[in-house]
């Protein structure tokens, strides 16, 4: 892709739909690209615009509210430039990201936008914040940091122990935040030693909000580090579960189907979905859910996906213990995701009496003896879920 044709085509593209606004000039002057200035700094001015506006209609308490039908197809066309250029720019010099408050924003206002007749604001909706002085698209393609360098040598907490690896917490104080360090147990085999690299290579490769990130595999000591997160999903819903509202639970729901609609589209089976593997960032304003644990992922033509994998977990298909974990598939795959969608919705295990009609419907048909009747991929169960 000619980056500077591509950026010369969504800068007429926005031109078709609204004027370049300086504004904001001011808090993109470290992007060097003049026509991406004024896309960024133009988006910007519309989004606050936008919301603003989407701020005066907001619902109260659990009623609905209607978003007008212009400044819906409005938001939903910028929406979609600002994720095509991040996605397009990505291996690029011209790559940026979205802050992360934003990015959660405008991830959440796709799945209730309509591009006609107008959107139906979800209840309890909160106000969005309007950034006046805070830019809400940041550069990656530089960094400054005065320091001098050098080593640093950090405590080891140990706060967890796997088959495979020693799981370890740390304060880095160059950084100021924590970090986690996982180190594979020095008893293990070369192809094990192998499945751990894999794991790291796999996290590594993906590029998602939803997916873990990993940094610096040290191939001496086969260690890697992972950024730290507050929960693992079922310490947070144990911490909170009298608390939650209906509306909080569906965004958890909605980040972790959209975390493994991602995952699909890799052509990557995670094969060891529980609570324990899905882990929550908890920001002053919003939560983030991320997958972790890479162990067992299932990636086409591998040679070391092991046909013979010891069955694990509850919320895998008791079935798989006489078929055999060879036969792991989607439908195995959204059996679990089914099993974590409604704990996540009631904070319960035991599906045996579930009041709400729809979430019912939901949990038979992703948890059918019949295969051919489950869900048969994750497009399906964001669909079905719409509905709870």
């Amino acid at each position: 892709m000619n980056i500077e044709n591509y950026i010369e085509s969504q800068y007429r593209e926005l031109l078709s739909c609204s004027q370049i606004n300086a504004e904001y000039s001011d808090l993109y002057k470290s992007f060097r690209n003049q026509k991406l200035r004024e896309i960024l700094m133009t988006l910007h001015h519309d989004l606050v615009g936008l919301f603003r506006t989407m701020n005066e209609r907001l619902p109260t308490g659990e009623h609905e509210a209607h978003f007008w039908a212009e400044p819906s197809r409005d938001l939903i066309k910028r929406i979609e430039m600002i994720f095509g250029l991040v996605s397009s720019l990505k291996e690029t010099p011209l790559a940026f990201q979205i802050d992360p408050y934003y990015l959660d924003l405008l991830t959440r206002c796709r799945d209730f936008l309509s591009s006609s007749g107008g959107s139906s604001l979800p209840p309890n909706m909160a106000k969005v914040e309007l950034y006046y002085t805070l830019p809400i698209f940041l550069p990656l393609s530089s960094i400054t940091i005065s320091h001098k360098q050098q080593d640093f040598t950090f405590d080891l907490k140990l706060i967890g122990s796997g088959s495979y690896a020693n799981v370890y917490k740390y304060k880095d104080t160059f950084y100021n935040r924590p970090f986690i360090l996982k180190r594979a147990k020095k008893e293990l085999t070369d192809k094990e030693v192998a499945r751990f690299k894999r794991e790291f290579d796999v996290m590594n490769g993906l590029s998602s909000p939803y997916i873990l990130e990993v940094y610096c595999y040290n191939p001496d000591k086969n260690e890697y580090i992972m950024e730290y997160m507050d929960y693992t999903l079922d310490g947070y819903i144990a911490a909170h579960n009298s608390t939650l509202t209906i509306i909080q639970r569906k965004g958890i729901a909605q980040q972790i189907l959209r975390a493994f609609d991602y995952l699909h589209s890799k052509g990557h089976l995670h094969r060891d979905i529980s609570p324990k593997n899905i882990l929550i960032k908890e920001y002053d304003d919003t939560l983030v859910v991320k997958l972790s644990d890479f162990g067992l992922v299932k990636i086409p033509d591998s040679t070391l996906t092991t046909v013979n994998t010891e069955f694990k977990g509850y919320f895998n298909d008791p079935a798989l213990v006489v078929e055999g974990f060879n036969t792991y598939g989607i439908v195995h795959e959204t059996y679990a995701l089914t099993r974590v969608i409604y704990f996540v919705m009631t904070g319960k295990t035991n599906t045996e009496k579930i009041t709400n009609q729809n979430l019912r419907a939901f949990v038979e048909k992703g948890l059918n003896p019949d295969k051919t009747k489950r869900f048969q991929n994750i497009r399906d169960m964001i669909s079905a879920f719409k509905t709870i």
